[in-house]
């Protein structure tokens, strides 16, 4: 999985999308691929994905692997998962093959900007609920052998940046379980009164 790729997007065919992209539902869309990662530079599609608040999505590597920028070297709870637009990485994949070279675990057809959801949202994902985190979520070398110079420039441009293309960072706050094509979408405090009334 970490073969580079010889076939990579031109900064002109990646702006060319950036208004589908825009296009993103905003307060309820779906999940289109859940991807584990076993081992580092492995990727596993799964059929579905169990979400435990202690050990991250199942069969990944989040916690064995943990944070080699953290003074313990312990995995972080803030960068527990990643979720990128399912628009976003088909524009730079190219086809859904290549979409889990990227890494993250989630690619969901929803609006991912910041100004949608900054840090501090909670997302129903399934049976699962999760919290967008203040982490940043950038391209870094790997993305771009994977995907070409072009491409890291795009997601870490200032429009890139304000929708955060290249996804965001996320931690489990409710256990469940996800499948592809579920639902996911943003809770306001008004969801979470009418589905917990006695708080």
């Amino acid at each position: 999985m970490d073969t580079a790729l010889e076939w990579h997007k031109t900064q002109a065919e990646l702006y060319a999308g950036l208004d589908h992209v825009r296009q993103s539902p905003r307060l309820s869309g779906s999940v289109e691929m859940i991807v584990c990662r076993p081992a580092v530079g492995e990727r596993r599609i799964l059929p579905q994905g169990h979400l435990d608040v202690a050990l991250g999505l199942r069969g990944d590597n989040w916690k064995q692997r943990g944070y080699r920028k953290a003074a313990d070297g312990a995995a972080q709870l803030d960068m527990q998962l990643n979720l990128m637009n399912a628009r976003a990485i088909d524009l730079i994949a190219g086809s859904r093959e290549r979409w889990p070279l990227a890494g993250d675990q989630f690619f969901v057809e929803l609006d991912l900007s910041y100004d949608h959801l900054p840090p501090g949202t909670l997302l129903e994902i399934g049976t699962a609920v999760i919290q967008v985190t203040a982490e940043p979520h950038l391209g870094c070398r790997k993305f771009q052998q994977r995907y070409g110079k072009a491409a890291a420039q795009f997601v870490n441009s200032d429009a890139g940046k304000a929708l955060n293309l290249r996804g965001i960072n996320a931690r489990i706050v409710e256990g469940g379980v996800v499948l592809p094509g579920d639902t996911i979408r943003t809770l306001t405090q008004s969801n979470l009164l009418q589905e917990n009334p006695h708080e």
